[in-house]
């Protein structure tokens, strides 16, 4: 039985890490190259792709909001950390309310991108995601509010972990709920940190629909982050291996994440 797993397992992987090493090899390769156009290119250029990205004012507003996309994980940790510890507190219906609170969570990026052009424009006369200083805050609010739920899931299953009695004897010896909670429940949600953080960091490099559905494709500029630049530049503008190299940095951006992670999993175990 084993041995039938096992290969079967070999049979869905290779081709699965032959598909993607393969692209991410091809797509190393383009961009040395100089294609532009519908037609390819396989003339050898160099690091010029890459010096002509880095002299590009777009890629680096490009970069710099898609760091900005970061502040959505201290966010959606704080109110995830709050949420779950509230429904710590032995509150009634509390599996109700951890269901709504994940409602968002299901939600595809389109959908979630839609509602809140819908809600702002309700609520706004000038939407804050139609204005180029405003349109990055209104996406940050946006994807907050679509992954706290996840956070506030993580958390309060790590907090379930801790047995109620030793936060009660903590309570017993004078420390109030909030000195608890931090004395001896926090240290335990290192794992639930973790994972959230590392998944909101990859979903805040990926981030493209959303922002396609509610900026109409970036407000020229304003609104770019690394995917919609790759995708301007190799399906708006044809430069191809510009948009491989755009799109390079964007992989190792991912991988600084991941192996750090896989690492220190290793190691800890």
């Amino acid at each position: 039985m084993r041995k039938s797993t096992l290969l079967i397992l070999l049979i869905i992987l290779i081709p699965t890490l032959y598909f993607v090493y393969g692209m991410i090899a091809w797509n190393v390769s383009t961009s040395f190259t100089e294609w532009k156009g519908a037609k390819p290119s396989g003339n050898f250029v160099g690091l010029a792709n890459y010096v002509e990205l880095f002299q590009d004012p777009m890629f680096w507003r490009s970069f710099w909001n898609t760091l900005f996309l970061f502040l959505m994980i201290p966010c959606s940790l704080g109110l995830g950390l709050l949420l779950a510890m509230l429904l710590n507190q032995k509150v009634k219906g509390a599996r109700v309310f951890l269901i709504i609170y994940l409602i968002p969570f299901a939600f595809s990026f389109v959908v979630t991108g839609v509602v809140w052009a819908w809600m702002y424009s309700a609520v706004q006369a000038v939407p804050m995601y139609t204005q180029p200083g405003t349109v990055m805050l209104s996406i940050l609010i946006a994807t907050v509010w679509q992954f706290t739920g996840y956070c506030t899931l993580l958390l309060y299953i790590g907090m379930k972990s801790v047995p109620q009695k030793v936060i009660d004897v903590a309570k017993s010896k004078g420390a109030s709920t909030f000195r608890a909670y931090r004395k001896v429940v926090f240290p335990r949600l290192k794992v639930s940190i973790l994972t959230s953080v590392v998944v909101l960091m990859i979903f805040s490099l990926k981030t493209f629909d959303l922002i396609w559905v509610m900026t109409s494709g970036g407000l020229s500029g304003a609104a770019y982050t690394l995917p919609i630049y790759v995708y301007a530049e190799a399906f708006g503008k044809f430069h191809v291996a510009k948009a491989a190299a755009a799109g390079n940095i964007l992989v190792a951006m991912v991988l600084c994440i991941v192996i750090p992670v896989l690492y220190w999993s290793f190691r800890r175990r």
